[in-house]
């Protein structure tokens, strides 16, 4: 008797092809599920690898400016090493809370929220772990998106790393120029001094170049630079209980 082999059904072809594809597609789905929660979880990992001391994270714009050839100046340096003035004059242009909250200052946000629901023009309310976070891991520009993967990471930072390690990482990142990264690299790039040897009057015009390093020139001020600079200057002076768990 002869044997006749078997063959598939057009019907069955395509169940099997069909079949197939959905099991494909549900194995690359876990995978793609897979990465980009690595991706998400790279921040976290890497916010306890920068608890140590001797290592110096960089920011997203520092690589950015490696990726375009364009190179930078960073040089680190140590948190006893930078001028407390310098200290004072950013925590009261930046964050006077700083000493107090945990990461985010709830009432701020609060208000901005308020401010958004209502129409009005919205101010700033970061804090400083939220601008480190920002440099550390994620992108310039105003967006729900990044504030939402922002506010997570500043509470995580705030919480692992001490309120030293934290400003010494965060003056250490924060762009004063076109390449100019670093307390370090900005004290000699626009007052020629270590930042060690900051005055108050030059940290108060590095504080308040900040928002906007790109037009506005600690170097170089203009009348409106200045002022703010005396304001700073001003509350600086007056900053001692605000900053009192950087200096225990």
């Amino acid at each position: 008797m002869d044997i006749v082999p078997e063959t598939r059904t057009d019907m069955e072809v395509e169940t099997g092809g069909r079949g197939g594809w959905m099991s494909r597609l549900r194995r690359n789905w876990r995978r793609l599920v897979l990465a980009v929660l690595a991706f998400l979880a790279l921040p976290y990992a890497l916010i306890l690898v920068y608890t140590a001391g001797f290592v110096h994270p960089v920011s997203t714009l520092m690589l950015r400016d490696l990726v375009l050839l364009r190179g930078y100046d960073r040089q680190w340096v140590a948190f006893e090493d930078i001028s407390p003035n310098l200290v004072q004059a950013v925590m009261m242009s930046e964050d006077g809370q700083f000493c107090r909250h945990s990461g985010v200052d709830w009432g701020e946000m609060r208000a901005v929220v308020n401010e958004a629901l209502a129409g009005e023009q919205t101010r700033g309310a970061s804090t400083i772990p939220m601008q480190t976070a920002k440099n550390l891991f994620l992108w310039n520009g105003r967006s729900f998106l990044r504030k939402a993967m922002e506010v997570p990471l500043a509470v995580t930072a705030d919480f692992v790393w001490s309120k030293r390690r934290l400003m010494e990482i965060y003056l250490n990142i924060a762009e004063w120029g076109p390449g100019i990264y670093g307390i370090e690299a900005a004290a000699q790039h626009h007052f020629n001094v270590p930042a060690a040897k900051l005055s108050r009057r030059q940290a108060s015009l590095l504080a308040v170049s900040l928002p906007n390093p790109y037009e506005r020139n600690a170097g170089k001020p203009g009348r409106g630079l200045q002022r703010l600079a005396h304001l700073i200057e001003r509350r600086s002076s007056r900053s001692g209980e605000y900053i009192r768990c950087l200096y225990e």
